[in-house]
């Protein structure tokens, strides 16, 4: 699979629907570049290089946790450090002063509309956002003002279909849909969501597609009995046994002990 670039990415809206997925580990990323999902997202606070290693030809997006860098010499520089480490783009929650700071030194930035979990006491808490005309005026609005600063993708999450679509084809940047409709350029879920092992709430928008916690508890439950039988070995002096002693030869053994004697 060739990786796409930003390039590519913006030449498919309109055109083909891609699928984007967001990735904890390095087992998760391959996993998605083997079964052909285009793009990757991952937090800055994962193994990034381990993840880059392990889908070299996926475009991964990287986020920054909101709040974290605040002023633009820092965002600045830490969105560089992240593209040496391999990024494609940079996820940029915060403010468009602190995105065009990024945006300026020609790093590619994905920005987020609609509903923003970080913010939902704005919102009301935990719900759909855009479901009234002002609402969906509001959301059309912010669109508009990331493109202007520069994003050439947004996240647009939890946004009603008939918005998000209207959106989607009246704007001439990549949107990315979480819970808002097949009317997006992009579908993105989380691979807790996926995969099926969120212990937390799962949102509407969420399909499950297998049942991997199911398997995380089974692999959980044999490590904990792996490892109660390693405590019992030490503690009743089994392990290690003389099948893992490595040995020394009777001459060398007086050799040093003679020396040990001498030098204590």
């Amino acid at each position: 699979m060739k990786k796409l670039t930003v390039k590519d990415i913006l030449e498919c809206k309109g055109v083909r629907k891609l699928s984007e997925v967001y990735t904890h580990n390095p087992l998760e990323a391959e996993a998605c570049e083997l079964a052909g999902i285009e793009m990757i997202v991952s937090s800055e606070v994962n193994d990034i290089k381990g993840i880059r290693e392990a889908a070299k030809n996926t475009f991964l997006t990287v986020g920054l946790p909101y709040g974290t860098y605040t002023n633009n010499n820092d965002i600045v520089k830490r969105s560089f450090e992240l593209i040496k480490l391999g990024a494609d783009a940079i996820y940029c929650p915060q403010g468009l002063n602190l995105i065009k700071a990024i945006t300026d030194e020609g790093i590619p930035v994905v920005g987020h509309s609609g509903f923003i979990p970080y913010k939902s006491t704005l919102y009301g808490g935990f719900k759909a956002y855009g479901k009234t005309s002002m609402e969906a005026q509001k959301i059309y609005d912010q669109c508009l003002m990331l493109r202007d600063a520069g994003v050439f993708a947004i996240e647009i999450e939890i946004v009603p279909f008939k918005v998000a679509d209207l959106i989607s084809k009246n704007i001439d940047i990549f949107m990315i849909g979480m819970g808002s409709g097949t009317g997006c350029d992009a579908q993105y879920l989380f691979a807790e969501d996926i995969l099926g092992y969120n212990t937390g709430h799962i949102p509407r928008h969420a399909k499950i597609y297998s049942d991997i916690g199911e398997d995380y508890k089974r692999i959980k439950n044999k490590s904990i009995e792996a490892f109660k039988k390693f405590k019992k070995d030490v503690d009743e002096k089994k392990y290690p046994s003389k099948e893992h002693d490595i040995n020394i030869s009777d001459t060398e053994f007086n050799i040093f002990t003679k020396k040990f004697e001498l030098n204590k």
